[in-house]
């Protein structure tokens, strides 16, 4: 399977101008039908707290998701902000195919306190999975990352490939990066993270989309500018890993907190 990470500067607040930045950015790259392509977490607003923004611009990210996968025939999986109970909203990944159906909706699960985010958006409750090009798909969102036991989860229930949608800030880049090596290495699994680039009104963003195999090495890095890398990926080596180094058969059950 060939997967595309795309990497934008998002523009605050503003869907329209993202939407027509990521058509820019597809349209310099290869793309094969039957790919997977992500975009970041709320690439159309930016990470922002403003559930006025953000939920104005749900149904049309939606339906931008919805076009993407048909008209590259591609699954296509990016962040977006709908409407949550008792007026909170729910930061999620979305993933479509290209007969616009609906593959997985995710809540991400750890809402960033620090950030006011858990003021915000609800927590979501469990990982979700789809079938994508003979792979068991997971995605989950930015905060997230810093929270193995989610990830753990997942594998136990037979996710081979991790996608982590986030805004991740530059000062804590290096995390970004080790924590996302550590997921692939402790559950033998491949990993990709997609990334922003630039800068909204508090913040900067380093890139650093990267793909990584179930060993823990780096396969594909977008780097710091706005870009789009792409990685082939092969079940297969999930499978093999997995059956010549069968770390997974030894996780602990019985562990309480």
């Amino acid at each position: 399977m060939k997967v595309l990470l795309v990497q934008p500067d998002v523009v605050w607040e503003d869907h329209a101008a993202n939407f027509e930045k990521i058509r820019g950015l597809l349209a310099r790259s290869a793309i094969d039908r039957g790919s997977l392509i992500v975009l970041p977490e709320m690439f159309a607003t930016g990470f922002s707290m403003n559930l006025e923004a953000t939920l104005r611009a749900e149904s049309a990210a939606g339906s931008f998701l919805k076009q993407l996968a048909a008209e590259h025939q591609c699954a296509v999986i990016g962040g977006l902000v709908s409407q949550g109970q008792q007026g909170m909203g729910r930061n999620e990944a979305v993933a479509h195919g290209p007969t616009g159906s609906l593959l997985a909706r995710y809540c991400k699960m750890q809402p960033f306190t620090l950030g006011g985010e858990a003021g915000c958006h609800e927590k979501g409750e469990a990982p979700v999975f789809f079938e994508w090009d003979g792979f068991v798909v997971s995605p989950f969102v930015c905060y997230d990352l810093r929270f193995p036991e989610l990830f753990r989860s997942a594998a136990r229930r037979g996710a081979e490939l991790l996608v982590v949608i986030a805004q991740w800030p530059s000062r804590r880049v290096q995390h970004w990066v080790t924590l996302l090596q550590a997921r692939a290495i402790e559950n033998q699994a491949f990993v990709v993270g997609v990334n922003r680039s630039g800068k909204d009104p508090t913040l900067d963003y380093p890139g650093r989309s990267i793909v990584v195999n179930p060993m823990g090495e780096i396969i594909a890095d977008a780097g710091a500018g706005e870009g789009v890398v792409s990685a082939e990926l092969d079940v297969a080596t999930v499978l093999q890993w997995r059956r010549d180094f069968p770390a997974l058969q030894d996780m602990r059950t019985d562990l309480r907190p």
